[in-house]
């Protein structure tokens, strides 16, 4: 029997962190990860630190007004979900109207902090919004619904680096390219682990589009990545830590596809190699902000 907000003891603010997924930090990095690439990229490897505080508070507030929208659209399938069952909205620990202010207050932190930055970043973040706002529900009617979360990612790129250039550039375009991929990747993992239920209950998943040939497809997307990363780094001449850290991410990339080629794999196994994404993710921009010097 799910659970209503009356009868269950848990503090509000804790289920607000949980709302917001702020327990699972991961999720939250993996965002901020295309965007800290950006902004240091951008800057040749030293931008104000104020902007990188900016910009972290701004992915934070974003991946916020993230979660609570996807969990508003799906707050009557995700107790259908193992995965997600237990999601505030979802166990209705937290009533839609608590839920919706905490969501409008994130989308207006984020805005606050748009309006530090120039028009054109203010207005890319602008953007982003409705494709924020939208991407739950494609799962219902678009077959690949990881692309358009790819694209919402790709915006951290674009929106961190014109706050350094107030323009976007050929490299601006060859690291939101690879954001893609990267995102289309290890997004495509993670829906792997759901798409038991995804297929139960009817909507769409790019690990049930590819079937069988998700592992190769989530390859080729790593390949891409790392190609187009490799091309950025030609392009704006990186120096030796950053091939180093490529290198690393290709040993990284490599060994996962390996271990997804193989059948029956656990659930637990899917979660696993998204939360090595992030640190694969860290070590690139460790790499290239040492490659700027």
């Amino acid at each position: 029997m799910l659970r209503t907000p009356e009868s269950n003891s848990e503090p509000i603010w804790l289920i607000i962190i949980r709302l917001l997924r702020w327990h699972k930090p991961e999720g939250r990095l993996i965002l901020m990860i295309p965007a800290l690439w950006a902004v240091f990229l951008a800057a040749a490897g030293k931008p104000p630190l104020p902007l990188v505080g900016v910009i972290i508070l701004g992915t934070l507030a974003t991946s916020a007004a993230g979660c609570v929208v996807n969990d508003l659209w799906d707050r009557d399938i995700d107790p259908e979900v193992e995965r997600t069952r237990d999601r505030p909205l979802a166990a209705r620990t937290l009533s839609i109207k608590v839920g919706i202010v905490v969501g409008l207050v994130a989308l207006a932190c984020a805005a606050v902090l748009a309006f530090y930055l120039n028009p054109l970043t203010f207005w890319l973040s602008a953007a982003a919004v409705p494709v924020i706002l939208l991407y739950p529900g494609a799962k219902r009617v678009f077959p690949v619904p990881q692309l358009v979360l790819s694209i919402a990612w790709g915006f951290a790129v674009l929106i961190s680096w014109s706050a350094v250039t107030q323009n976007i550039s050929q490299p601006t375009w060859l690291l939101w390219g690879a954001t893609v991929l990267w995102t289309l990747g290890f997004d495509t993992v993670y829906a792997m682990s759901d798409k038991e239920d995804d297929r139960r209950i009817g909507v769409n998943s790019s690990a049930l589009f590819f079937g069988d040939y998700a592992p190769l497809a989530i390859a080729i997307f790593f390949v891409g990545t790392i190609a187009l990363l490799a091309y950025l780094g030609v392009v704006i001449h990186l120096h030796l830590a950053f091939w180093i850290s490529l290198v690393i991410a290709t040993i990284g990339w490599v060994w996962q596809s390996i271990k997804l080629s193989k059948p029956n794999l656990p659930n637990p196994i899917y979660g696993k190699m998204f939360r090595q994404n992030v640190w694969i993710g860290f070590i690139l921009l460790g790499g290239m902000i040492a490659g700027c010097f």
